[in-house]
């Protein structure tokens, strides 16, 4: 790792995401309990812009309830009085059954080895896992969210963020969503999403009513140009995330918000635009690996706000991947930067990006 300055501002990272974490290892206990602890606890705070606004630490060290089915993983996620979630195994959500999450805080939701959330949906009525809703500080940790495959019919996403603030994404993997892995939307703020992987592994399913023969179309930030809303909102730190095989575009697609993206790792060979800003994106762009990818940086109308480019790598690339000569702002938060000659090699390691942490712990979570 090494100290990284900005020449055009004042920004230098310099502390790691994982100072303060404190994990503990006690015993696993059964399944649907309300008492429960979990297999590994986490006390630890996000970094990033989850770091604003009073900080990220969802449920903390609160005992667990483990989760082994459907029904039970929906109560304990519905049930604001349950701080901690523990999905064992794969759980498979059914037809129509998408999990609402709404007007909570303080909620961890995490998976053991292997845990896996999965949907095999794909009408636009009936799709879907999660939707988060008006929720605050909460951590998502260790899972696989396995969709039904990309199809174009205005369905729901593997998961949706709408509305929420102080959410940290640490160490997950999203697949195959119907319609996006993971949207965020309608003045989220204070977002951190780190370590985590995206990928499509179904080939894309043509003839959807929405006119897209291939929608896989990862993470979309902001829903629309008339979402005034979002103006002052959208904050969200992508740190750390690989983009995999399989995405074609959306890696992320970004309105409004002020949105840094460092030290990820984009290998899509089947991509046509990785990181897209369009209307009044604020973007930084650093210290990432474009590699065997299409247009690793497009400005959509030239109406962004500002879009910086720098201390990227980018090997076997084509298109366009330069900034538009703007300084973006400054995050008011400090970060642990690697090299982009580094970033790949962690990234792929085998505590790197996805659900590779065995549990709910912070300590290979640093950024």
């Amino acid at each position: 790792m090494h100290t990284f300055k900005l020449a055009t501002a004042a920004l230098v990272v310099v502390a790691g995401l994982g100072a303060g974490c404190n994990s503990q290892n006690p015993a696993p206990t059964a399944p649907g309990s309300t008492t429960a602890t979990a297999d590994v606890e986490a006390g630890c705070t996000a970094q990033g812009w989850a770091s604003q606004n009073g900080g990220t630490d969802g449920g903390g060290t609160a005992a667990a309830t483990v989760v082994t089915t459907y029904d039970q993983l929906k109560a304990a996620i519905t049930n604001s009085a349950v701080k901690v979630v523990q999905v064992n195994g794969t759980i498979t959500i059914p037809s129509g059954g998408r999990i609402s999450f709404q007007d909570q805080s303080g909620k961890t939701v995490f998976g053991t080895s292997g845990a896996r959330l999965v949907s095999t949906d794909q009408s636009a009525a009936n799709s879907g896992i999660l939707y988060v809703k008006r929720c605050s500080d909460i951590v998502f940790r260790n899972l696989i969210f396995d969709g039904p495959g990309a199809y174009d019919v205005d369905g729901q996403d593997n998961m949706t963020i709408d509305a929420c603030t102080n959410v940290w994404v640490d160490h997950c993997e999203f697949q195959d969503g119907l319609d996006g892995n993971l949207d965020i939307k309608n003045a989220s703020n204070y977002i951190t999403v780190s370590w985590t992987k995206f990928t499509y592994l179904q080939a894309p399913r043509a003839g959807g009513s929405g006119g897209s023969d291939d929608h896989r179309f990862s993470d979309l930030i902001g829903s629309s140009d008339s979402a005034t809303g979002d103006r002052g909102k959208l904050n969200i730190t992508f740190a750390r995330c690989w983009w995999a095989q399989g995405c074609v575009e959306r890696m992320p697609r970004l309105r409004f918000g002020k949105v840094h993206v460092v030290n990820s790792y984009y290998s899509s060979t089947v991509s046509n635009k990785c990181i897209s800003a369009g209307l009044e994106a604020n973007l930084l762009v650093q210290n990432n690996v474009f590699e065997n990818v299409k247009n690793p940086i497009v400005l959509l109308d030239n109406k962004e706000t500002a879009v910086q480019e720098t201390g990227n790598m980018y090997t076997n690339v084509t298109g366009t991947k330069s900034g538009d000569g703007k300084t973006a702002f400054t995050p008011p938060y400090s970060l642990s930067v690697l090299s982009a000659s580094s970033v790949k090699s962690a990234l792929t390691g085998s505590t790197g990006a996805g659900a590779t942490v065995g549990g709910n712990t912070c300590a290979y979570s640093g950024i």
